[in-house]
């Protein structure tokens, strides 16, 4: 897969984690950490464990905006890093396949 590049200027990604700082003292990411669900694995975990993911990160071209952030494990997070979703569909997929092959 070929990959999507956008170029994003530092003034960009540092006004767009501002409001990322902002929009996690928000009700409304209080209210979506107290679900206690990550986005992306669908597990459970307490609220103090999730972390704000944006599913197209700044880094991208991403936007710190409710459409565009997830409660995610750290480990999701951490292994997700820039990627953008189907980037991260694929690498999933691949993760997968190397699992289910006999050693």
């Amino acid at each position: 897969m070929s990959e999507f590049i956008i170029e994003v200027s530092e003034e960009e990604i540092r006004r767009e984690r501002d409001k990322s700082r902002e929009l996690r003292r928000s009700r409304w990411w209080k209210n979506r950490l107290a679900l206690g669900v990550c986005h992306w694995c669908g597990n459970r975990f307490p609220a103090e464990e999730l972390t704000m993911d944006h599913i197209v990160p700044v880094t991208r071209g991403g936007k710190a905006s409710r459409n565009n952030v997830v409660p995610s494990c750290r480990e999701c997070n951490s292994r997700k890093k820039y990627l953008l979703p189907m980037e991260w569909e694929e690498f999933l997929a691949k993760a997968q396949q190397r699992e289910e092959e006999p050693s």
